[in-house]
């Protein structure tokens, strides 16, 4: 999606973890993953070692717009420094570390993170570098390790789409899955009289047009006929739209019928309004 739908008069979320990146290599990753941490409500950054030094305008750029996370991001020498103040840890990797550490999916990180905010704990997200991810003894410091059911045959993840799958887990958790618009009801449900009015117009012009061949058949051919409408939900809009549709067929079979009857009769065809050509 666009930016089209970015609305600055709205308050920025500044509860949720800290999201570390620890030694990214490029500027560009950085502001995919600071664009990713605005989308979905999440605006503490701190940044371990970032090989091409800070600030890096590449990050300003690829943030697209979330300069405030980036305003803000902390920088720190290494890993120990950047989760010295947190209480609990997550760490993502796509591999198996073989230690005896619980193994949790966005969704249940997202839910955990919830619990300990709530607690007054403060809570970190870790992710590593874009090629190598986390070390093993990095990985060692979290309480927790953050994976997600990628393909195993090609398990690495850019380092924004990861911070993204995350955060839109937080997100939509902290949100409780609110979408940022409905569509809007413009128009009021018909209400019963609407319905069959609408039924006895249609009935009657397909009785008019034969189309009930069969008359022991007709009454469960209406039956249908009405539940097809009763099953959509249609708002008096609707039902005004389909009224003017069955009187344009009508009004079009009336008009082939009475040129074909001007031909049969050798006379000028009628035109629309009833004028016939001189």
């Amino acid at each position: 999606m666009s930016g089209a739908g970015t609305d600055s008069t709205k308050p920025w979320p500044e509860s949720g973890p800290v999201v570390i990146l620890v030694e990214p290599q490029l500027g560009e990753n950085i502001g995919s993953a600071v664009r990713a941490m605005g989308n979905f409500g999440l605006s503490r950054l701190r940044i371990v070692n970032p090989r091409e030094g800070w600030p890096n305008p590449k990050a300003v750029t690829f943030a697209s717009g979330a300069d405030r996370i980036l305003d803000h991001a902390e920088i720190f020498p290494d890993l120990r420094a950047a989760l010295a103040d947190l209480n609990f840890v997550a760490a993502a990797t796509a591999r198996e570390r073989g230690m005896q550490k619980s193994v949790l999916a966005a969704d249940a990180v997202a839910a955990e993170t919830a619990v300990r905010i709530n607690g007054g704990e403060q809570v970190g997200l870790v992710f590593g570098r874009e090629r190598t991810g986390l070390y093993t003894e990095e990985v060692s410091l979290a309480d927790v390790i953050l994976t997600l059911p990628v393909n195993p045959a090609f398990a690495s993840l850019n380092l924004g789409m990861a911070v993204a799958v995350v955060a839109y887990e937080w997100f939509k958790l902290a949100s409780g899955g609110a979408l940022p618009f409905q569509q809007p009801d413009r128009y009021p449900i018909a209400d019963k009289a609407d319905l069959l009015a609408f039924f006895d117009h249609v009935e009657r012009e397909l009785d008019e047009a034969l189309f009930f061949r069969s008359p022991e058949k007709k009454p469960v051919t209406i039956r249908n006929i009405r539940n097809i409408f009763h099953r959509v939900g249609l708002t008096r809009q609707d039902i005004a739209t389909l009224h003017g549709m069955v009187a344009a067929l009508v009004e079009g079979r009336r008009m082939r019928e009475a040129r074909t009857a001007a031909r049969l009769e050798g006379r000028n065809e009628p035109r629309a309004g009833g004028e016939t050509e001189g």
